[in-house]
């Protein structure tokens, strides 16, 4: 199997169209008692806009009230606009250039602009990526339920608060029994519009989260119980002016959702739609970002953790805390949960399609998938277990991967533009962005190697 398909012969946009598996394992959901499938007649407008937004909202939007304690809230949420904005024209390049391309994946657009190098150079990055994030999305699970250790200090999870500090209440054993009893059949699905709706459950859950970190942040702040948090940085030195850039990953990786595009539009009855779902989306996002950021900074300010939702572990000065704490926390625990299979629909089809580059469509082999699906689960469960922080995963991803997924690789396709169709604009835009995502990204992982090396010599 490959991801890509440089030119797709007999692709049709509308109702149960046959889409090649190269980009995502699109066949019906069952077959006819004569051999013949049943017809998909395509996903909708709501379904997929469920589906990109919870690719989109995922472990980011924990970490990003810390990026507020970093930038201050001005220069913070003028970032989150600005990498939406830079998220969609990205999007926008992207699909332009796989419309002439004829391509049915964004592996199919890097293979038509830069051959198979280019091809593979996607696949390895969205690995790299969706692994990353996946261990993430374990990690905040396993803080939420079990609990974590910050600075010396233990933060219980919400099953240690109920029952006590037990076996069956560890971080190994509740991530085991998440992955066996959620992931695992959530996983076993082969078409994306199978998961709108826990999509759309996911996304309500975030906002649960967001309504109920706002209702707070306000009442406190009406009864000054809480202090107005810095607007700017504060910048000392020069150090805390690199620091500023350990910020742009975690932004970079809030607005990631490029691997799952391709999967979405080949559902599509209608394809045209693909650009009024990336921008509504985009903007729905951009939205629940915002307002996390600002409340959950404005409620926990200078204590803020790396992963906000380990904040909600003490008494927050209003009545049913407790009760509150545990919503918070456990909706987003399952909001997580249910983004886990978007992120690794991408992950098991780009992984088949760089291993085994020439074998049968996956949808097709049961076997194989089968042991992808377990070797991935596999591997980030026990990642999960052995990665400390949510911030060193998503320094890692962010500055190197997910860069590239999201603005160097459509930024590189439009300078090269194979086809011609590259407006000047397009070109500037796009050395923007690559000159952007390098230094910045650049000094991040600069600063972050600095502040580990200064740790360790301490």
């Amino acid at each position: 199997m490959t991801i890509a398909s440089e030119s797709p012969e007999g692709r049709s946009k509308g109702k149960g169209r046959d889409v090649l598996e190269e980009n995502a394992p699109l066949l019906p959901s069952s077959r006819k008692e004569d051999g013949e499938f049943d017809e998909f007649n395509g996903a909708s407008f709501p379904g997929a806009v469920f589906n990109l937004s919870t690719t989109i909202v995922g472990a980011g939007i924990m970490s990003l009230p810390a990026t507020m304690k970093v930038l201050g809230l001005v220069p913070g949420i003028v970032m989150i606009v600005l990498f939406a904005f830079l998220a969609e024209a990205s999007i926008e390049l992207l699909i332009r250039f796989s419309r002439v391309g004829k391509s049915v994946s964004y592996g199919g657009v890097m293979g038509d602009s830069f051959g198979n190098v280019g091809r593979m150079l996607l696949q390895i990055c969205v690995v790299v990526n969706n692994v990353g994030v996946m261990i993430v999305y374990m990690i905040i699970i396993g803080d939420v339920l079990s609990g974590t250790s910050s600075s010396g200090v233990h933060h219980s999870g919400v099953l240690e608060g109920w029952f006590g500090e037990h076996w069956w209440t560890g971080r190994f054993f509740v991530l085991l029994v998440t992955t066996l009893v959620v992931f695992a059949p959530l996983a076993s699905f082969k078409r994306v519009d199978s998961l709108s709706y826990t999509s759309a459950l996911s996304v309500a859950l975030a906002v649960v989260f967001v309504v109920i970190t706002a209702g707070i942040a306000i009442v406190k702040l009406l009864n000054g119980s809480i202090p107005m948090p810095k607007l700017f940085p504060v910048i000392p030195d020069l150090e805390s002016i690199w620091n500023l850039f350990t910020a742009v990953p975690v932004l970079v990786t809030a607005f990631i959702c490029h691997f799952n595009v391709h999967s979405i539009d080949n559902e599509l009855e209608d394809s045209s739609q693909i650009k009024p779902i990336v921008r509504t989306s985009l903007a729905l996002c951009s939205t629940v970002y915002i307002a996390t950021s600002f409340f959950g900074y404005l409620l926990f300010g200078e204590s803020t953790l790396h992963d906000v939702l380990a904040n909600f572990d003490a008494n927050l000065g209003i009545p049913y805390s407790a009760v509150f704490n545990d919503v918070v926390r456990v909706s987003y625990a399952v909001h997580l949960m249910l983004v886990f299979p978007m992120i690794f629909h991408a992950l098991r089809i780009n992984l088949d399609g760089l291993l085994f580059p020439n074998a049968r469509p996956l949808s097709t082999d049961n076997c194989r998938f089968t042991v992808i699906s377990v070797a991935l689960l596999s591997l980030i469960f026990l990642a999960a277990n052995f990665i400390p922080s949510i911030w060193d995963a998503f320094q890692f991803t962010g500055a190197t991967a997910a860069v590239c997924i999201g603005f160097i690789f459509p930024a590189a396709m439009t300078i090269r533009d194979p086809h011609g169709i590259a407006t000047l604009r397009d070109k500037l835009l796009s050395v923007i962005m690559i000159v952007l995502a390098v230094l910045s990204n650049g000094i991040a992982i600069y600063s972050d190697a600095s502040s580990l090396f200064n740790t360790e010599k301490a």
